[in-house]
């Protein structure tokens, strides 16, 4: 082989890796948007279904739970608020676990979601099931905390799964509620788009 083969293998190779670098580039420019659109779209269907009886859903501000994004929001019907809703994160055993709580303007939880997580399937991924998420409705600051076994004003862990458990309800659920007390009770009604940051 030739210094002229070598040379011209060499420029095919860096015009092939520049078009697949180029096409890569196009197909997420092209794309990204869309991704965003639908990742935006399902974050507002997920806080209607928090809040069913709220004809609007207001955007408050932003905290950053295990230095994620994560947003808060007040629901309305007309101009009566109806009460809270805040994105959370717990860490898991295996994945931060995404959530969405709602309360009341007592701050007692009315209804808690998993947006997403990547726990241990059969066991911590049990997370996202009716009868887990049933225990939550009710419960308060002081009242969100994961027993082992029955217990009748606390959050039964799942059984196996208790890490997971315990992300959930006292990392992801209980912090937001903590950090919802902090930024609105008493402290009249924050501005709609304030900027919130570092509240854990």
């Amino acid at each position: 082989m030739t210094t002229k083969d070598i040379i011209k293998i060499t420029i095919n190779l860096v015009v092939i890796y520049l078009a697949g670098g180029l096409l890569i580039a196009f197909v997420y420019a092209k794309t990204s948007p869309i991704m965003f659109i639908k990742a935006k779209e399902e974050k507002e269907a997920a806080l209607k279904t928090m809040m069913p009886a709220a004809d609007k859903i207001d955007h408050l501000g932003e905290w950053s739970p295990h230095h994620k994004h994560a947003g808060y929001y007040v629901a309305k019907k007309g101009d009566e608020e109806l009460g809270y809703i805040v994105e959370g994160f717990g860490k898991g055993y295996s994945s931060y676990i995404n959530v969405l709580v709602s309360v009341d303007k007592n701050f007692t939880v009315q209804k808690v979601s998993v947006l997403s997580h990547a726990e241990t399937p059969g066991l911590g991924d049990e997370i996202e099931k009716d009868y887990f998420l049933n225990r939550f409705p009710g419960k308060t600051e002081e009242t969100l905390v994961v027993i082992k076994g029955d217990t009748a004003d606390k959050v039964e862990a799942i059984s196996g799964a208790t890490i997971s458990s315990r992300a959930v309800t006292e990392d992801g659920v209980r912090n937001g509620v903590k950090m919802l007390k902090e930024k609105l009770s008493g402290g009249g009604e924050v501005q709609q788009g304030e900027n919130q940051h570092g509240a854990h």
